[in-house]
């Protein structure tokens, strides 16, 4: 009884079950167990102090960080911010041209004319994996009060803007580049044909990615850079037909410069918006090709990689091939304005054609006249031919010299010349009209008569079938009764 509550575990069940674990275990290990015990004991109790010291740490850094002095921040410049709304924040321009294709026009595609369906056709059939749209008289402001309007960009000034803008090509010009602005894509004129699917409009040996715009050369004449009307006209990116990825800063600062440009007209001429009167010349340089191209060109220089690049016309004059500047793809001027005439533009057979500007949208010119001398006309109608403009330019210099007497002799010469000029086109017309319509009218006499030859042809073939078919079945009759009797 005494060995047993002697015993140094006290129950001689547990004394047991332990002696027999412990003969179990390998003799080398028992003796190591102590050993082992220490170990786990001493990784623990070094682990937490390692934590303690840890926190101790953070915590007198922090103190440390919140008894230093604040250090002074310097507030960067000022910047104007645009007002976005809450559906349009900002991001990076995207990586491919959205596949869109924009024209405007004064009614929708079912009321087009033949002209006008004929080159919607050729935009739609040589891209059919493009979205194509119009926007109209009807529904352009529908249009900006929805992407400028508070859910929008939240640009109330556009929206008023354009609301009050009454001059129809003012709002033309406007609206593309709202809505290349607001959505991107390709924009074109209503006259102007797809000569190639929009694949071709950037060579393959430019990343795409690297792109934020194809334009391409309209007018390269910057010998007439110092012309004092054609001067401003001589050097420009065509705008009839341009693609943009959406939301590009050159947009919208093209917008807003076009709106501090035309408010500042209406002031000089104390007027409203709406009754701003503006000839060719201002069109042309306040929201035409002129403006669209000290715009790019601005935005150009604003970006170039290299600062000794000195990004001006030198660089797109007498181009042989497209050139990629600031994320702008210029093309030749064979691909937007072929067979115009002048700047070596060549023809719509050209490889590089692009596009055909059939120009029967272009009659806005007669609502804003361009500088005609009353002796010498128009310079423009040189078509920047250099010897018809040196000899309007002596004529004009020397009429300058004139007595007002002999200046009312030479408009009273030149208004006679063009008088009978008129006529005579007038009369060739009439002769050119009366020809298509005896030919047309020959043509009809022709076919007609083709026709009726046919059908008396065929008449005189189906009677010939019926005699023969008739006596055919006069000799199975005959066979028929003598086989009878």
């Amino acid at each position: 009884m005494m060995s047993k509550l002697g015993s140094p575990l006290g129950s001689p069940t547990l004394a047991a079950t332990t002696a027999q674990f412990r003969n179990r275990l390998p003799t080398q290990f028992r003796r190591c167990l102590p050993i082992y015990v220490a170990a786990i004991i001493l990784i623990f109790f070094t682990f937490n102090l390692n934590l303690f010291h840890s926190r101790v740490r953070e915590v007198t850094s922090n103190a440390a960080a919140l008894a230093r002095p604040p250090v002074p921040v310097v507030a960067a410049p000022a910047v104007p911010i645009t007002p976005v709304g809450p559906a349009q924040t900002p991001k990076a321009v995207r990586t491919e041209f959205p596949r869109k294709i924009w024209q405007t026009w004064k009614v929708n595609p079912l009321r087009f004319e033949e002209r006008d369906i004929n080159t919607a056709r050729s935009w739609v059939g040589k891209n059919p994996d493009y979205r194509y749209e119009v926007l109209t008289d009807d529904n352009d402001m529908k249009y900006v009060e929805w992407h400028f309007g508070p859910e929008g960009f939240n640009r109330p000034d556009i929206v008023n803007f354009y609301r009050d803008v009454k001059a129809a090509i003012v709002k033309a010009d406007l609206l593309r580049y709202i809505v290349m602005y607001a959505e991107g894509g390709l924009y074109a004129d209503i006259d102007v044909e797809a000569l190639k699917p929009l694949s071709k409009f950037i060579p393959d040996r430019y990343n795409v990615k690297d792109i934020d715009m194809v334009i391409g050369v309209e007018i390269d004449e910057p010998d007439w850079k110092d012309h004092p009307i054609l001067g401003p006209k001589s050097r420009s990116f065509c705008q009839w037909t341009f693609m943009c990825k959406p939301q590009l800063p050159v947009m919208m600062r093209l917008i807003e410069q076009i709106m501090t440009w035309l408010n500042g007209v209406a002031k000089e001429q104390n007027v409203p918006l709406a009754d701003v009167k503006l000839d060719f010349d201002q069109i042309i340089s306040g929201t035409g090709p002129s403006a669209f191209t000290t715009a790019i060109l601005a935005e150009m220089d604003l970006h170039k990689e290299d600062p000794n690049i000195k990004v001006d016309w030198d660089l797109f004059h007498d181009l042989q091939e497209s050139k990629l500047v600031s994320r702008t793809l210029v093309l030749t001027v064979e691909a937007f304005a072929a067979g115009q005439g002048h700047s070596d533009s060549g023809n719509h057979d050209a490889r590089a054609a692009l596009v055909r500007h059939h120009y029967h949208a272009s009659n806005w010119p007669s609502r804003h006249p361009r500088y005609s001398h009353p002796a010498y006309g128009e310079v423009e109608k040189c078509n920047w031919n250099d010897e018809c403009v040196k000899t309007w330019d002596k004529n004009v210099e020397a009429f300058a010299k004139m007595s007002e007497e002999e200046q009312r002799k030479i408009v009273a010469q030149k208004e006679q010349e063009r008088k009978e000029a008129a006529e005579k086109a007038k009369a060739e017309e009439e002769k050119r009209k009366k020809d298509r319509e005896e030919a047309e009218k020959r043509k009809k006499e022709e076919e007609e008569k083709k026709r009726k030859e046919a059908e008396a042809k065929k008449a005189e073939a189906q009677d010939a079938k019926r005699k023969e078919e008739e006596e055919k079945r006069k000799e199975e009759e005959k066979k028929g009764w003598l086989h009878f009797s």
